[in-house]
């Protein structure tokens, strides 16, 4: 009896020593991802770099400027690092960027987007900003604020613009007497009606994206053109930046340009397309990312948090 008590205890310690290291083991991991949330992308070999750092600042290609790993002037990698080594990106909306004239350009990372998604991107310089008028209803803007919505939330509220655009264009503005009141209810009824069934299903698509590449301070004067009013605005409420410059006074929430172009089209994709997420625009953090362990890792040596 003894003997099967002394070896059921023995089990019974076994299998607490165990559950302690699983335990121990899921603690190390989550400890691991909290550190470096960005270490499951499936990113492009950083080979190409990783010898860059080594060798140091190289020339741009077109302007011949002194820059590391990429000109941020020019839009496109220095001499040491070749081109066809560089990821490139295919996305399912076009791109707009508007950045402010007072942004820093070495620290910006809008040139990400430019340089790994090129056919896709075009880069503005703010208070140049593109005829947007009679689009508005395929265009979003990604900036948090009041009216803003989820991902999931565009097709709807497209169609609720494109019903708004439709009416307007076909709205009669003759007026009619008061006596005939009635009828006219009649006809705006029968009429809101016709407007609907003539929207397209391709009216109603997203076709393009605007995105605001500037300091959060600075972002008012952009905002609030009335070139950009009554855009769809998209906010990204659940995802937490990773940015190494992030503005003391901000929310975690508030996201680098590069960051806020990834996390859109992962939402996108699944909220929208309804297709599964395969790491299909992961490398628009290719430097980022690159960057950000870089940076960590220095920081770790010096002993910073």
């Amino acid at each position: 009896m003894s003997l099967n008590t002394s070896s059921f205890l023995n089990q019974e310690s076994h299998q607490k020593s165990k559950r302690n290291f699983e335990c121990l083991k899921n603690s190390q991991q989550t400890t691991l991802l909290q550190d470096n949330p960005l270490q499951n992308l499936q990113l492009a070999s950083w080979e190409v770099l990783e010898k860059a750092q080594k060798s140091g600042r190289s020339k741009c290609p077109r302007c011949g400027s002194s820059r590391m790993f990429y000109c941020y002037s020019c839009y496109v990698p220095v001499e040491t690092v070749p081109t066809k080594e560089i990821p490139v990106v295919k996305l399912p909306l076009k791109i707009d960027i508007i950045k402010h004239p007072n942004e820093t350009d070495g620290k910006s990372t809008a040139v990400h987007a430019k340089l790994l998604a090129s056919e896709d991107v075009t880069i503005y310089t703010y208070p140049c900003i593109p005829e947007y008028e009679g689009k508005k209803h395929e265009i979003a803007l990604v900036f948090p604020g009041p009216n803003s919505v989820l991902v999931k939330d565009i097709t709807l509220h497209l169609q609720k613009n494109v019903e708004k655009v439709s009416c307007d264009d076909n709205d009669d503005s003759s007026a009619e007497p008061l006596l005939k009141k009635a009828k006219i209810e009649t006809k705006e009824d029968r009429k809101l009606g016709e407007c609907k069934l003539n929207i397209r299903s391709e009216d109603t698509v997203l076709k393009k994206v605007i995105f605001i590449d500037s300091t959060w301070n600075q972002t008012n004067k952009i905002i609030t053109d009335e070139r950009l009013q009554g855009m769809l605005q998209i906010e990204l409420k659940t995802r937490k930046t990773c940015f190494w410059r992030h503005q003391k006074g901000k929310p975690d929430t508030y996201l680098s340009t590069i960051e806020a172009i990834y996390y859109f089209f992962v939402d996108y994709h699944q909220e929208i397309l309804k297709e599964s997420y395969k790491g299909q625009y992961d490398n628009l953090l290719f430097f980022f990312s690159f960057m950000y362990t870089l940076i960590k890792n220095a920081k770790n040596s010096s002993g910073k948090e």
